[in-house]
């Protein structure tokens, strides 16, 4: 495979990934029976076992109502 190739491929993982991750926040804060304030604790964790990866992103992500 073309170093070319394997950056369209990783590229399209990844907004595959961001798309739908956003779509199940979104989702996730709609259903949610009362909006946390403030902002929440978010955590994503990604593994390739055949790569021997884990690599870990935590951040926070600001509710609507404190926009």
């Amino acid at each position: 495979m073309s170093e070319d190739a394997f950056n369209m491929s990783l590229r399209k993982f990844l907004k595959t990934v961001g798309v739908t991750s956003q779509r199940e926040i979104e989702d996730a804060v709609r259903a949610a029976s009362a909006t946390p304030s403030g902002p929440v604790k978010a955590k994503v964790v990604l593994t390739i076992d055949s790569l021997g990866l884990t690599h870990e992103v935590t951040g926070d992500i600001d509710m609507p109502g404190d926009l």
